[in-house]
């Protein structure tokens, strides 16, 4: 598996996967302006160039914080979402960045066992952050990872450019 940088090329396909992985996905719009902005975002393909998943982070002072971390349905559970962690950690540890910072839904169990498994300790809750069915809101669960030489060491991998 490989990570290369996302571009408006990919959008089709990145839209494929974020319409069918969740119920209020990112718009278009949402990731045009993070390419515009220069956010760190990159798509993982498979040895064919099958667009497997991806990833948008915002670089900040000394911290980074993981806007949009996707895997395809049908390619979940295989790795690839904690591939994609470890190639950040690797990358906030090159920038300097202390601690890396996600939101995830409080119902998304799921993506909350990988953070979890991770490293990453629940940090509070935003409430009402996320758009729910019926107009509601739904909280989300703030997470936070520090980085630092060791735990940049201990989930990269050998290649930052190589998944497994």
């Amino acid at each position: 598996m490989r990570l290369a940088p996302m571009t408006a090329q990919h959008l089709g396909l990145v839209l494929g996967i974020e319409n069918a992985a969740y119920e209020f996905p990112w718009s278009h719009g949402n990731f045009i302006d993070s390419l515009a902005a220069g956010h760190i975002a990159q798509v993982l393909c498979d040895p064919r160039g099958e667009l497997l998943g991806y990833l948008v982070a915002l670089p900040g002072y000394q911290e980074m914080h993981l806007l949009n971390l996707t895997v395809a349905p049908a390619a979940q559970g295989l790795g690839h979402a904690r591939g994609m962690l470890a190639w950040l950690v690797a990358r906030c540890a090159e920038q300097g960045a202390q601690q890396l910072w996600l939101e995830v839904r409080e119902s998304n169990a799921r993506a909350l066992r990988v953070y979890r498994h991770f490293g990453f300790a629940s940090i509070g809750t935003r409430k009402g952050y996320y758009p729910a069915p019926l107009g509601r809101r739904e909280d989300a669960v703030v997470m936070g990872l520090p980085i630092g030489a060791e735990a940049a060491a201990s989930t990269a991998p050998e290649r930052p450019d190589a998944l497994d």
